[in-house]
């Protein structure tokens, strides 16, 4: 398994146990889902006791997303002008760690170019149906990930920068 590490902070952003979809070599998209989380019963076989008041068991069940919850990703708010100053300030660190670890110009530019055309066209015509996650560290500086719903209205998906992430193997 191949866990995804944000390059700047080391938040555990996504693993390959997810159906991860390469979008034009810049994102990585993964369909999330619903689970519910908490609150189990536990059926003894007893009856209760007539004399007896039944005993209220906080039996609270949750739904949540299980990337979300999997990873720790921590819920954010942005404004469409606030996150277009994050993400040039975030798309400009993982630029200065690609020059870093040696990635040639041709693979820069390709992200600089596939990361704006992304922009335009996916992010900011449907910036609205974005919910946004930063990692586990809550580190401004880090990689947010954005939640939206496919067509269907159901199915979640998350979308994260393919090279804002580094590999770790377990």
């Amino acid at each position: 398994m191949i866990i995804y590490k944000d390059v700047i902070t080391g938040d555990e952003m996504i693993s390959d146990s997810y159906d991860l979809k390469n979008v034009d070599g810049i994102v990585f998209e993964a369909d999330c889902a619903m689970i519910e989380e908490g609150g189990f019963n536990v059926d003894i076989g007893a009856n209760a006791s007539a004399e007896e008041a039944e005993d209220a068991l906080d039996d609270t069940v949750t739904k949540v997303n299980n990337i979300v919850n999997s990873f720790r990703l921590q819920s954010t708010q942005f404004d469409k002008k606030s996150y277009l100053t994050y993400l040039k300030g975030y798309l400009k660190s993982v630029k200065a760690h690609l020059q870093e670890k040696g990635a040639s110009e041709e693979e820069i530019k390709k992200f600089e170019v596939g990361a704006q055309k992304y922009t335009k066209e996916v992010i900011l015509p449907n910036f609205k149906d974005f919910e946004f996650y930063t990692g586990e560290s809550m580190n401004p500086d880090g990689m947010i990930v954005l939640l939206n719903y496919r067509e269907d209205g159901i199915t979640p998906y998350v979308i994260v920068w393919q090279h804002g992430l580094k590999e770790m193997k377990v």
